[in-house]
């Protein structure tokens, strides 16, 4: 969403953008300039950045994985993550797509690089970095010392897609978690706490491809008053989040929460993990849970299904966190890059 959007908004300002995926053989000098995202795929990167020469942007979508990783994650993969670093992880998982065939390693140099020297190597030849917001680069900053200079580009929704009825009236029992059903998004526990309550939840998406095992327990232990739905793309999701009081995301780690954006435009309150980046977004406005207790996601979903909608969240989405507002951000740091070089 945010690469398409992006892009989109960015022709509409007259800039000439194509997508590639990471695969592609793509002909270099038809460009001025990269534009990466996801420094947690650094392997990726290193290929397209040695065989073009070109100067280079970085949304980093710097998600950090280690605390699911190592604490909640199940099985013979959560034994072995709890021993090692979250390089040492993310590492491991990238070696093991590729072993099983799952996915392509593009640059072989990352094997002896190692996940720490090949993301530092990709902050510090970029010529800007593009994070969702500040404390998203104070992270980076924590971990890398990097001095690559710094544009923030907040994410957002697309006012013309998402577009509230004041008079249809909320329903103060209907939850919706609006998401991609996997381990990090903590599903799981938001059934725990809502399980044989008054409330009904509904989780929309369809599970990653290498959660079924996670999506199948959700389900197992689901009670009558959870309802799962399969991925729905954006129109089908306006009814849901236009019904619903509030919508959840008690995942164990978020950059932004897209869906809380969408969500938050369309009148629901937001309830959402109180681990990553979300409170520079959503400050006070939000209701925020502890991902590790169903108790706390419980209260704080309680608390915000009584609780009037603030019409001052929905209007601050508006003025700040749209994709046309995004794409102006990454034209201006392109130009700032530019200017640099």
């Amino acid at each position: 969403m945010q690469v398409t959007e992006t892009a989109r908004h960015l022709v509409k300002m007259g800039v000439l953008v194509d997508i590639k995926l990471t695969d592609e053989l793509i002909d270099y000098c038809k460009y001025d300039l990269l534009h990466f995202f996801n420094i947690i795929r650094p392997a990726d990167i290193l290929h397209h950045i040695k065989k073009s020469g070109k100067p280079y942007a970085v949304s980093t979508i710097f998600i950090d994985y280690s605390e699911y990783d190592k604490w909640h994650r199940d099985g013979l993969a959560g034994m072995l993550f709890r021993s090692f670093t979250s390089h040492a992880i993310e590492y491991i998982k990238t070696v093991m797509r590729w072993l099983l065939g799952r996915d392509r390693l593009m640059s072989k140099s990352y094997l002896w690089k190692g996940q720490h020297r090949s993301i530092k190597e990709v902050l510090q030849k970029a010529g800007m970095l593009l994070p969702n917001s500040n404390h998203e680069y104070e992270r980076l900053l924590k971990q890398y010392l990097t001095d690559t200079p710094c544009w923030v580009v907040p994410n957002g929704i697309d006012p013309t897609v998402f577009q509230f009825d004041p008079l249809v009236e909320k329903d103060r029992r209907m939850i919706i978690c609006a998401a991609r059903v996997e381990g990090i998004k903590n599903q799981l526990n938001l059934i725990k706490a809502l399980n044989k309550t008054r409330f009904e939840l509904y989780i929309i998406g369809s599970p990653a491809p290498n959660q079924l095992s996670y999506y199948q327990v959700c389900k197992n232990i689901a009670a009558a008053n959870i309802h799962f739905i399969e991925h729905l793309p954006q129109k089908d999701l306006l009814q849901y989040y236009q019904r619903a009081a509030v919508h959840v995301l008690p995942s164990w780690f978020e950059t932004t929460g897209l869906s809380s954006l969408e969500a938050a435009v369309m009148g629901c309150n937001i309830v959402i993990t109180d681990k990553g980046d979300a409170k520079e977004y959503l400050g006070k406005y939000a209701f925020y849970c502890d991902p590790s207790s169903p108790v706390s996601i419980y209260s704080a979903i309680e608390k915000a299904a009584e609780a009037p909608a603030d019409p001052a969240l929905r209007q601050m989405v508006l003025d700040q966190y749209t994709w046309q507002k995004a794409a102006e951000e990454t034209l201006k740091g392109y130009k700032r890059m530019i200017a640099e070089q």
